[in-house]
């Protein structure tokens, strides 16, 4: 009878270990909470550079130290060279412009995604490494142009997804507000951009700000928003950051 009892008990736990890591699935409803993520910051320039880079790197920096992520900030890009890449789960390209990795530094980029890392991009990510079509699978959609900095109302699309899970079904804040070449493709959308609500919106009733997908092995996540210093004060924003890195590392 004990002997059974055993048996049955472990089986019991098998299931509900299996339960657990069967639930942390691709659309980002359970990621690994007990997980210490450690990540790249990159925010080297080419081209703008956007005044938000070094107080926005602090704050992400000390959010993500106070949730769970370790990060190193960094504009070196020998970083994309040897193994030095695979040190980290997840690469962040922070307000990234210009073509800035050279062709031996994109393939390394590559075989880190295909190895089953992860990618988040913020805001000028999608100004970058136009000439190169792979990347622009990665991050979704290039940046085209933008009006002048306005308030406007993001409409939460997906409730389940942790990087929005937290953020109000209409949020309103005040940003840069990027139109693109092209609407992203094969992606998952979180958050669209009311075109009502300011002026200078070139998609019309669907224009996605921020999405995620699977890309060639990894995981991806971009966000349209945080081109201002003050985007670094809004605890909704940076967690939105926080729980996309998590999202992303946690294949």
């Amino acid at each position: 009878m004990k002997t059974r009892k055993l048996i049955l008990s472990f089986g019991v736990s098998l299931f509900i270990l299996l339960t657990l890591a069967c639930s942390k699935n691709s659309n980002g409803s359970n990621p690994d909470e007990e997980k210490v993520f450690n990540v790249l910051i990159f925010s080297k320039t080419n081209a703008f550079r956007h005044e938000c880079i070094e107080p926005g790197g602090a704050a992400l920096k000390e959010y993500f130290e106070a949730n769970g992520i370790h990060a190193t900030q960094s504009e070196d890009s020998s970083l994309f060279s040897g193994n030095q890449l695979s040190a980290f789960d997840v690469v962040v390209f922070f307000q990234t412009t210009g073509n800035i990795l050279d062709s031996l530094q994109q393939e390394t980029l590559v075989k880190y995604i295909k190895s089953g890392k992860g990618f988040v991009g913020i805001h000028a990510a999608a100004d970058t490494e136009y000439d190169w079509p792979w990347y622009a699978g990665l991050i979704g959609a290039q940046f085209a142009s933008h009006p002048d900095i306005q308030q406007a109302t993001l409409v939460k699309v997906d409730t389940q997804h942790i990087a929005c899970r937290h953020l109000p079904t209409r949020w309103t804040r005040t940003d840069e507000w990027y139109n693109f070449r092209a609407a992203p493709q094969n992606v998952k959308v979180l958050l669209t951009i009311d075109e009502a609500t300011y002026q200078g919106g070139t998609h019309g009733t669907e224009h996605p700000i921020s999405w995620y997908q699977e890309y060639d092995g990894g995981r991806s996540f971009y966000t349209a928003a945080g081109h201002t210093v003050e985007s670094y004060q809004d605890t909704l924003f940076l967690r939105h950051i926080a729980e996309g890195v998590k999202w992303a590392g946690s294949k």
